[in-house]
């Protein structure tokens, strides 16, 4: 909008010169009027091209400091997973989810069929069941090798830390299921660029761009740990982890 009026402007101004030159000033200092009209012309080209350039720099910033943040945000997002896998639910204390990465171990299961005999009245017959087996153990934190895991709660670019919360919401009916969200604000991450850009940002829908005012993973209302953001900032790695 800001780009339109700019253009809008510049056209009715140069116009309403160029009509008084011809029709209003004197002949003897028409070619004074010329050359302030050039420095005018290129002053206002100038502006226009300021206008149409101002979004287009402000995205290309943009995207590089959400990659960074959306970065972190999966990497909490894994750790939530890993913790949830071992432990049975999520935690929304930071400092004990960077330990759990350090300490924790996954247990490597194998799942066989076996049968077995059931005294069933006077027959004994013959059931398949399954049955899993721990064969062994992992460390959580090999899936994080050549990660900062010990920085994901830092909001790049920034001295903010991202919110870590976690509920529960009911799944079917007495049934509950344990959640998680992290976020940060849109304004902390946007800070010292374009105010009326930011506002703008935080308004978003979605489609190509990060939906709302934060930049979040996770739900506190849905059993979902897929990101706000668009499937241009995803790997296909990440997409097979979103549930």
């Amino acid at each position: 909008m800001y780009t339109i009026l700019t253009i809008i402007a510049a056209v009715l101004v140069v116009g309403l010169l160029a009509y008084l030159i011809v029709n209003k000033i004197p002949k003897g200092i028409r070619p004074i009027i010329s050359i302030l009209l050039w420095v005018l012309i290129a002053f206002l080209g100038y502006s226009i091209y300021t206008a149409i350039m101002a979004p287009i720099a402000f995205n290309k910033e943009k995207v590089k400091r959400y990659s960074k943040v959306i970065d972190n945000l999966k990497m909490i997002r894994d750790a939530e997973l890993a913790h949830r896998q071992v432990t049975g639910v999520f935690t929304d204390k930071p400092g004990d989810l960077i330990k759990f990465i350090d300490t924790a171990k996954f247990a490597i299961t194998e799942t066989k069929n076996i049968v077995v005999q059931e005294q069933r009245g006077a027959l004994s017959i013959d059931v398949e069941k399954r049955v899993v087996d721990t064969i062994g153990f992992k460390d959580v934190r090999a899936d994080f090798a050549g990660r900062n895991y010990a920085n994901m709660f830092d909001v790049p670019g920034t001295n903010a830390k991202f919110d870590l919360q976690t509920s529960t919401v009911e799944k079917v009916q007495g049934i509950s299921a344990s959640v998680f969200e992290a976020k940060v604000d849109k304004a902390i991450v946007l800070e010292g660029l374009n105010k009326d850009f930011i506002r703008q940002e935080k308004e978003a829908l979605g489609g190509v761009d990060v939906r709302g005012e934060y930049i979040t993973v996770g739900s506190l209302e849905d059993v979902k740990t897929g990101g706000n953001w668009p499937p241009s900032y995803d790997t296909a790695e990440d997409k097979d982890k979103e549930e």
